[in-house]
C-alpha cells in the first residue's frame, strides 16, 4: 500500500511543485514528514544534504532518496525500498513528460499571446514564495540546534548560515565550494 501512496503523493507534488527542486522541497517535507510521517525531520534534513551533494536535480534526488527511506521506515526490504526509489521518482517526473508533451507545441503557438505572459508573470512570485517556504521549513532545531540545548552548535550553526548566504550571493563564490567548506568549517567547529 506505501507504494501507492508514494505514487500519488510524488505525482501531485511533481504535478504542483513550481520552481525546480528547491521549490519543491518544501512540498516534499510536509508530505513526507508531517502528512504521512514516513521520515523524520532529521532524516528529511539528511536527504536534503545528500540530495545537494550528488549529482542531477535536487527535487528527483530528494524523492530518490525519500522513497527509498520511507520503504525502509515500513519495515520492507532493501530491494523493496528500492523499487519505492523507482516509483517516488518517477511519479515526480511522470507529471512534467505528460504535461511537456501536451503543452509543447501549444506554447510555441501563444507564447507571446497577453495571457500567458500574465500566467508566468504571477507564477514568478510563488515560486520565489515556493523557495522561501523551504529554507524557512529546513531552519529547525534539528538543524540549528537551540540556544538553550547547545549555544556553541546554535551560534555556529546561525554563522555558518550567514557566511554560506553572504558568499554564495554577494561574494559569488561557487555553491560547490561553498558546501565544501562549510563541511570543514562543521567538522572542525562542531565534532
Amino acid at each position: 500500500m506505501i507504494f501507492f501512496w508514494l505514487f500519488v503523493t510524488f505525482f501531485e507534488i511533481g504535478l504542483f511543485g513550481f520552481g525546480g527542486g528547491y521549490g519543491m522541497l518544501s512540498l516534499i517535507q510536509n508530505e513526507t514528514v508531517e502528512h504521512w510521517h514516513w521520515l523524520t525531520s532529521s532524516q528529511f534534513t539528511d536527504i536534503v544534504a545528500i540530495s545537494q551533494m550528488t549529482p542531477g536535480p535536487i527535487g528527483i534526488n530528494s524523492a530518490t532518496y525519500c522513497g527509498y527511506t520511507a520503504v525502509v521506515n515500513a519495515g520492507y526490504s532493501v530491494p523493496m525500498a528500492i523499487l519505492g526509489s523507482a516509483t517516488a521518482t518517477f511519479a515526480l517526473v511522470l507529471p512534467s513528460l505528460i504535461l511537456m508533451i501536451l503543452i509543447s507545441k501549444m506554447f510555441m503557438r501563444y507564447m507571446h499571446h497577453p495571457t500567458v505572459e500574465s500566467v508566468f508573470r504571477g507564477l514568478r512570485p510563488a515560486v520565489v514564495g515556493l523557495l522561501a517556504a523551504a529554507t524557512l521549513l529546513l531552519m529547525t532545531a534539528d538543524n540549528f540546534s537551540t540556544p538553550t540545548d547547545n549555544l556553541w552548535q546554535f551560534c555556529i550553526s546561525c554563522l555558518l548560515f550567514i557566511a554560506a548566504f553572504v558568499g554564495v550571493k554577494f561574494v559569488k563564490v561557487n555553491p560547490i565550494r561553498m558546501i565544501i567548506y562549510c563541511a570543514i568549517a562543521g567538522l572542525v567547529l562542531l565534532y
